[in-house]
């Protein structure tokens, strides 16, 4: 599936990832459909590249199991909009319209209009599509005439499964298929108990569970159902002005309705793309923030050390042109101290450096033979023992004068 994540990343697919997760939990259920990429015209005219979910779903109807073609396209804002579902039925098929189908086989469901991203996915929506096509079935077939029966070979592929959709009812020129309601009859009242079914839609009837209440002609329709169907004009089988100028005034209302929608969609994903760019603006400008005023900061403390510099290098310059104006230098004199304690160790030190000294020259006076054995012994056994009470008197100051041992 990593072909598909690629797919949805070419075309430009807001969240790849949640919409790569339902398509594959998706397609592990029902085998029968399968993806690609094809061109989707709104009904403005506009034309995009949208990932299709193509194939049968299996409904049960009377007992017996029926493949009804279907079509899932996928808009780039999935799963944030609901997905465009459509039945597409084959050469020897019919669209039955109904308040969940209309003439062009959108579908229309509760479970589509009252979609949530964090609770709605692919499977919910599929399974609806059974539950509702197992009540209300979206196909059925074309009456075959008598003259010209159509014999199928036996080993001829077929695009579904044989039987795959609802039949019409037998006539004496067809074989006995399951039974199935005409086209021309009404749809009863739905019964007004509550119950739990996929999303807030009903079981099937006979489950404990109820549809959303059939809305008589004239009456508003709620919101996901095909607004366009009008039940009484197929009983009589005439079609009176009435009837066109409904169903012209339900097709307009129908078009201006899906055409704000799409509009109110697109100006809310530009809103949420703009909610995200101030987003990212604001976090942007909180860090240049931050580091304009560590920039600032470091300036300053730039700025006290290149004083600080700037005082020490005319300070240098004074004393060397002092130094310049004295003709000879006391040793002695050159290094001074500030307290009595620290002239004193600076003394004792400079003492104890004297001695080891002359502790040194007087063993290589010893090794080129200028002293003997015994006069080094002695005046080594005398400075040794002024060294020690120097040494001695010097980390005595240097505890007094608080320095590190």
């Amino acid at each position: 599936m990593e072909d598909l994540g690629r797919l949805l990343s070419n075309y430009s697919y807001t969240d790849v990832t949640a919409t790569k997760k339902d398509v594959v939990d998706c397609l592990k259920q029902y085998k029968a459909l399968a993806y690609r990429v094809e061109e989707y015209t709104f009904n403005d005219g506009s034309v995009k590249q949208l990932l299709n979910l193509k194939g049968t779903i299996p409904v049960r109807y009377k007992g017996n199991t029926y493949h009804i073609p279907v079509a899932i396209w996928l808009l780039d804002t999935h799963p944030r909009y609901a997905p465009l579902c459509y039945v597409q039925p084959t050469s020897d098929m019919h669209i039955k319209v109904s308040m969940y189908v209309d003439h062009n086989g959108k579908i229309y469901l509760p479970y589509l209009h009252d979609w949530n991203p964090a609770q709605s996915d692919l499977l919910g929506l599929i399974q609806v599509m059974i539950v509702t096509f197992g009540e209300y079935p979206p196909v059925y077939s074309k009456p075959k005439t008598a003259a010209k029966p159509e014999v199928m070979p036996q080993q001829q592929q077929t695009p579904y499964p044989t039987q795959s959709f609802m039949p019409q009812p037998p006539t004496s020129t067809q074989s006995p298929y399951c039974p199935y309601p005409q086209q021309q009859q009404q749809f009863p009242p739905y019964p007004a108990a509550a119950g739990a079914g996929y999303g807030g839609y009903g079981q099937p009837s006979g489950a404990g569970a109820s549809y959303p209440p059939y809305m008589p002609p004239g009456m508003p329709a709620a919101g996901g159902y095909n607004t366009g169907y009008n039940p009484s004009a197929q009983g009589t089988g005439t079609i009176t002005e009435e009837h066109i100028k409904a169903s012209l005034v339900s097709a307009v209302e129908d078009k201006l309705k899906r055409r704000i929608q799409e509009k109110v969609n697109q100006c809310q994903a530009e809103i949420q793309t703009l909610k995200r760019t101030q987003q990212e603006l604001n976090e942007g400008q909180s860090k240049i923030n931050d580091i304009i005023g560590r920039l600032e900061r470091d300036e300053q403390e730039l700025t006290k050390s290149i004083a600080v510099l700037t005082d020490k290098e005319q300070e240098l310059e004074r004393a060397l042109e002092s130094l310049e104006k004295v003709d000879g230098i006391d040793v002695d004199e050159a290094v001074t101290t500030t307290a009595p304690l620290y002239k004193q160790l600076l003394n004792a030190y400079a003492e104890e450096a004297a001695i080891e000294d002359a502790v040194y020259f007087m063993g290589e006076a010893l090794r080129s033979g200028v002293i003997d054995l015994e006069v080094f012994l002695k005046h080594v056994r005398q400075l040794s023992r002024k060294q020690f009470m120097l040494r001695a008197l010097m980390q005595k100051c240097r505890q007094k004068a608080g320095f590190s041992a």
